[in-house]
C-alpha cells in the first residue's frame, strides 16, 4: 500500500467520491475507500471519523469563511450587510470546485441520512453566524433572523449553482438571492 505517498486526506476522498457515485453511499464501505485510495483504514480513521464526514470534511472551513467575513464586514454595515458580505466570502471556497460540489450534493440528496446531517451543518452555520453578529453588537432577535435568512439564502444560491453550467460563481447567485430577499421583505415581488 502507498500509505507514505502525500495528500492521503485528498486520496481519500476523491476515492470516496469515486465509490458513492459508482456504488452508491450506502452501498461503500470505508475498507473499500481505503483501498481504492491505496491507503489502510486505520489512515482513513486518522482523517475521518467515519464515511459520512468525507462530504462534510468542509465544514469547519465554511464556517471559518463565514465568522471571519463577518467580523471583516464595515462596522458601519447594517446586520444583513455584514451577512452579505459573510456569504461572499464564504462563497470563494467553492471558486474551483463547481463539479465535486455537484457531485456531492447529488450523493446527499440521494439519501435521507445525509440530508439530515446537511441540515444540521446548515442550522450550525447559521448558530455560528448568529454568534458573529452578536458579537459586533447586533441585538436578539435580530441576529438570529439575519443569521437564519443568509443561510437560507446561501442554500438557495447554492442549489441554484449547481445546477448551472457557465461562468457564473456562486457569489453571483447570493447576490441575486439577497435582492430577492430584500424585495420580498419590502413587499414586491423579486
Amino acid at each position: 500500500m502507498g500509505r507514505w505517498e502525500p495528500d492521503a486526506r485528498g486520496r481519500l476522498e476523491r476515492a470516496a467520491m469515486e465509490l458513492y457515485g459508482e456504488r452508491g453511499y450506502e452501498q461503500t464501505t470505508v475498507t473499500e475507500i481505503a483501498k481504492r485510495a491505496g491507503l489502510t483504514e486505520r489512515t482513513f480513521f486518522r482523517h475521518y471519523a467515519d464515511k459520512r464526514e468525507v462530504l462534510f470534511a468542509g465544514s469547519a472551513l465554511l464556517r471559518e469563511r463565514l465568522v471571519s467575513g463577518l467580523a471583516g464586514a464595515p462596522p458601519a454595515a447594517s446586520p444583513m450587510g455584514a451577512v452579505a458580505a459573510a456569504l461572499q466570502a464564504a462563497a470563494a471556497v467553492f471558486d474551483d470546485r463547481h463539479e465535486q460540489a455537484r457531485q456531492r450534493q447529488r450523493i446527499i440528496t440521494a439519501n435521507a441520512e445525509l440530508r439530515e446531517r446537511e441540515l444540521v451543518k446548515l442550522a450550525s452555520l447559521a448558530a455560528a453566524m448568529g454568534e458573529a453578529l452578536r458579537a459586533r453588537g447586533v441585538g436578539e432577535p435580530a441576529a438570529s433572523l439575519a443569521a437564519e435568512a443568509g443561510i437560507a439564502v446561501f442554500k438557495v444560491a447554492f442549489e441554484r449553482w449547481i445546477d448551472t453550467v457557465g461562468a457564473r460563481g456562486l457569489g453571483a447567485f447570493i447576490l441575486e438571492g439577497l435582492a430577492g430577499l430584500e424585495a420580498l421583505m419590502a413587499g414586491g415581488r423579486p
